[in-house]
């Protein structure tokens, strides 16, 4: 992921699949990639509890975390005053030089309004947000908040990737990356080299692949990318139908025929 030119990397996100795996494991993997990396790392301390975040978010400051997302508690429904509670208290119990950064994920879990993301980001206590809605009038309201507030806003949903980012959001946080890195810096140079036309030609690339993806249950697809480009850990939480199978089975055929072109692209100069 370093050598391919991230800013950046995100552990036990949505896509890292943190529900899992228990507090110990997450606390002793972050600890092994943060010693490893080159480049900052964001962790994600989500828990369905207050006590179980702020445990992993105690092993996160102490491993050298560059910054901690976090989503609402998850599984039970809460009202948006309870989310507005469980955020205040966690800020309340983390250095205030951490920065911490909201997460919205409602596809998965509670969700942020758009009242509430205001109330928290105003407070100053708050880093950002990262916003993997895929709602575009949602995140476009939020833009206005990254000026007002002076907060980063980051994208978490690649369908909006081009979009956020010439409208002045600050980044993307990928799950695609994880395995296809190279594809994400592309367009990331891309744009801050002004180059608009490239940008959109391989946003194209990007989008080709989300519709692909889209066809299976989440994470599948990025994670077969990555046993094409020789990941070992093939390996499903959940058993696989036949049909599944096959679709599993069509999707790393068009993957390995798709790869070598995209690859070659991201890498022209």
């Amino acid at each position: 992921m370093a050598r391919a030119g991230v800013d950046g990397l995100v552990l036990f996100g949505a896509t890292g699949e943190f529900v899992h795996f228990d507090t110990a494991d997450r606390t002793h993997a972050l600890k092994m990639a943060i010693r490893r990396s080159r480049v900052p790392v964001l962790v994600n301390v989500s828990h369905s509890t207050l006590d179980g975040a702020l445990a992993l978010a105690d092993g996160a400051i102490d491993s050298g975390a560059a910054g901690l997302l976090l989503l609402p508690p998850y599984f039970y429904r809460y009202p948006q005053d309870d989310i507005r509670e469980f955020y205040m208290r966690f800020r309340s119990e983390v250095a205030e030089d951490v920065p911490v950064y909201l997460d919205n994920l409602p596809l998965c879990t509670n969700e942020i309004s758009r009242p509430l993301a205001a109330r928290l980001l105003e407070t100053g206590r708050f880093a950002g947000m990262n916003d993997a809605s895929g709602d575009w009038d949602f995140f476009d309201s939020l833009l206005e908040l990254e000026r007002q507030a002076r907060v980063r806003l980051l994208i978490g949903n690649e369908r909006l990737y081009l979009r956020g980012r010439t409208r002045g959001a600050a980044g993307c946080i990928s799950g695609i990356a994880g395995a296809l890195p190279e594809l994400a810096v592309a367009i990331e140079r891309a744009l801050r080299d002004q180059s608009n036309e490239r940008a959109h030609q391989l946003d194209g690339y990007l989008q080709e692949f989300m519709d692909r993806i889209e066809r299976l249950p989440p994470t599948l697809g990025i994670k077969n990318t990555a046993v094409v480009r020789g990941w070992k850990f093939n390996y499903s939480a959940a058993p696989l139908s036949s049909a599944t199978q096959v679709e599993l089975d069509e999707f790393g055929r068009w993957v390995r025929d798709w790869l070598p072109a995209v690859l070659k692209e991201c890498g022209r100069t």
